[in-house]
């Protein structure tokens, strides 16, 4: 591995602290990150956006006096985040060039602490698939094994992270989004609480999607969370602010625990890889080692017909961004604007009246209401992170003759991270192990309500127990 490629993979505050103290400068880093981009990208595909030009002119101005905690880093925006005079297109190609001229709330944040973003990272077609693939960008690959997919929604950023192109990246997550591909690159994927980072200004909330960050380490994605948290003028609602900060409360041990193993997938008949069931097991084992308390459980999710009821809430969220982008092109979307699986939801979407939607609202809240109920004894669920490994590209298509047993089988590719999105729960991918065929294999944390403080530290315990952040992809080495 190269010295350049050894710099990125450092935790982000060292980064910082190297720039703050006069031995690299911002320019030197961020153009470390650019020459990696450029040197790899065009196998992987993780980016649809590269601002050179505008990322250097940033890290000029960056001095080694800058106060700020993270002052020269390099960082990427999925592309379905507006950022100020760069694309955006949802992976979609009803989107076109739009260049909105304004910057999400959490965009602001991260410039105000001084990262440099360097430009946006690719997504399935708005974000539906548990893979990266769009017909408009072409398949994002897994820099741990090129043939398979580096997860979704947010794969374009996790294999940039993975592939030492930059140090961490920011993402979001609907029913998996982050930690899918955490999951699947070797990361540590953290959904934060409903409400935790506010969706201003293009939104008040969101009953199903968060923001947050792909990162190496727990301490990174602590810190970040600090950094991202809070409300911002206008939210209709937002999680409580916490007692100390994220970070503190990481860098100390929580404490004995009560964890509940559950195996069995919220959709049924979904067979489970016999990696993940004894990657969770062997977490159960090593749970209890650290002083916690864990018994099998069996939740109350596995119920005929999720997969559908999660459907009808989040295709109509799909459908509004093809609204969205109709509204850019001038025109009706029609059939030849996206991939089949996108119009597949836009049709069912339009065949939905307002009095049915918000009956199925009703329904999965019902069930969010349940499941909470039902576990509140234990102050974290233990799960697989994938129900099987990372699939080959191709194998999940969101254009293919059978949209609707793609999205079937997508589930079942994934069939656990949703509930958290449903619940409203905090929930973290870790990536504890490797299979023997040397892909990572990571476990899943689902925490209390507002509970990601507790959640972040015992990932954290997890980490010191079972170290992964010297792990590489073999691509981020080679190239």
């Amino acid at each position: 591995m190269t010295a350049t490629a050894d710099l990125l993979f450092r935790p982000v505050g060292e980064l910082a602290a190297l720039v703050r103290a006069g031995e690299l400068s911002a320019r030197e880093l961020v153009s470390h990150s650019l020459d990696r981009i450029a040197e790899l990208d065009e196998r992987v595909n993780a980016f649809t956006h590269v601002d050179a030009e505008g990322a250097l002119a940033t890290a000029e101005a960056i001095g080694p006096d800058d106060p700020r905690p993270f002052a020269g880093v390099p960082i990427a925006i999925k592309d379905n985040r507006p950022v100020a005079g760069m694309p955006l297109t949802l992976g979609a190609k009803l989107f076109g060039r739009l260049t909105p001229p304004f910057d999400m709330a959490f965009v602001r944040r991260l410039r105000e602490a001084g990262f440099v973003i360097v430009g946006k990272t690719a997504l399935p077609e708005y974000g539906i698939l548990p893979t990266t693939e769009s017909l408009r960008n072409g398949p994002t690959r897994n820099p741990w094994d090129l043939t398979r997919t580096p997860g979704g929604s947010s794969g374009g950023a996790a294999a940039a992270v993975a592939a030492g192109m930059i140090p961490l990246a920011h993402g979001n997550d609907g029913g998996g989004s982050i930690r899918i591909p955490a999951a699947c690159c070797g990361l540590v994927g953290l959904k934060p609480s409903r409400g935790r980072i506010s969706l201003a200004p293009t939104a008040g909330e969101s009953f199903l999607v968060t923001d947050g960050v792909l990162t190496r380490t727990v301490a990174e994605t602590a810190q970040l969370l600090d950094l991202l948290a809070g409300p911002e003028p206008g939210d209709s609602a937002w999680a409580a602010p916490p007692a100390e900060p994220f970070a503190t409360t990481a860098a100390r041990p929580p404490g004995p625990l009560r964890i509940g193993l559950a195996l069995r997938p919220p959709l049924t008949e979904t067979p489970l890889h016999p990696f993940a069931e004894r990657a969770t097991r062997d977490a159960a084992e090593l749970l209890a080692s650290l002083g916690h308390e864990v018994d099998e459980i069996d939740p109350p999710w596995a119920i005929p017909g999720l997969l559908q009821q999660f459907a009808a809430c989040f295709g109509p969220a799909v459908s509004s961004q093809i609204v969205l982008g109709g509204m850019f092109a001038r025109r009706e979307p029609a059939p030849e604007d996206m991939e089949a699986l996108s119009w597949l939801l836009w049709e069912q979407s339009q065949q939905l009246d307002a009095a049915h939607y918000l009956a199925a609202v009703g329904q999965v809240q019902a069930l969010a209401r349940t499941i909470v109920t039902a576990t509140a004894a234990y102050d974290v669920v233990l799960t697989p992170a994938l129900a099987q490994r990372p699939v080959l590209l191709g194998e999940l298509s969101g254009d293919t003759p059978d949209p609707a047993g793609t999205f079937r089988r997508s589930g079942e590719f994934t069939p656990y991270t949703a509930i958290a999105n449903v619940t409203g729960q905090p929930a973290i991918a870790l990536p504890l192990y490797h299979g023997e065929d040397g892909l990572p294999t990571a476990v899943h944390l689902i925490g209390r309500p507002e509970g990601d403080g507790q959640l972040l530290a015992l990932a954290a315990q997890l980490e010191q127990a079972r170290p992964w952040a010297d792990r590489r992809a073999p691509f981020a080495i080679t190239g």
